[in-house]
């Protein structure tokens, strides 16, 4: 093998992130180097990016779990590398995630690198978001570099239960979507946005997130609540699939 094509080795890990990932580190660092080798053959992240895993993304997904209460299922739209989702699933062994992408090439990464892992809190899922209502039901959704915040409303809106939030990773973007696409927000169910920041104490640049708030949905007519409710809970939270 030409030394070009050697696999990039990953940056040593910052003391930030022995402050973030506790004794989960060894796994944090183990994800490091598969993003760094079959991550950047596979085309999911470039190879100038391997310099700034730790920070530009790892990291940068990873303090972001602090949105999450504990336990809770969250379904990461577009997850491609596995940011944020297999971060979040690494620093935090009580949520599950549900990693969902609609390319095969990025999907079988995801499941292999799950496995290599030995990661038992996640699922993955190949398709559209769209694709999946009706099928996934959590209390949390998230996304990174996916899109406008009023088109992953419109993707993870039916992907949440009723209250549930949309956490987007949005850094410098968040309040200017936010601004510009208050009212279609509302159209589609919005009750509640805010921005929060994450790691400003452990990042150069910390996270900046937009937490958006589903309202409850009508009841459809002809429909009691109780058994809304009792349909809703045959639906499941979105946890793991045998």
């Amino acid at each position: 093998m030409a030394a070009s094509d050697s696999p990039a080795v990953a940056p040593v890990a910052p003391p930030a992130a022995a402050a973030v990932f506790g004794d989960r580190l060894p796994l944090a660092e183990q994800f490091a180097a598969i993003l760094a080798d079959t991550g950047v053959s596979h085309g999911l992240i470039g190879p100038r990016e391997v310099p700034i895993l730790w920070d530009r993304h790892i990291l940068n997904c990873a303090v972001a779990h602090a949105a999450f209460p504990e336990g809770v299922a969250v379904v990461d739209v577009g997850s491609g590398a596995g940011l944020p989702g297999l971060a979040l699933a690494i620093v935090r062994p009580d949520l599950h995630l549900h990693l969902v992408e609609p390319m095969l090439r990025r999907t079988t990464w995801l499941s292999t690198t799950i496995e290599q892992l030995g990661l038992d809190n996640g699922t993955v899922h190949r398709g559209r978001a769209e694709e999946f209502a009706g099928v996934l039901s959590a209390p949390f959704a998230t996304a990174r570099a996916v899109a406008r915040i009023d088109k992953l409303a419109r993707w993870t809106f039916p992907l949440l239960q009723d209250g549930g939030t949309l956490v987007a990773l949005k850094g410098g973007s968040a309040a200017e979507e936010l601004d510009a696409e208050q009212k279609t927000l509302r159209k589609l169910g919005m009750t509640s946005a805010r921005i929060e920041t994450y790691g400003a104490d452990l990042l150069s640049v910390p996270t900046t997130t937009l937490q958006v708030t589903l309202g409850s949905r009508p009841t459809p007519k002809g429909r009691s609540k109780g058994a809304a409710r009792r349909a809703a809970k045959g639906k499941g939270t979105a946890r793991p699939t045998p």
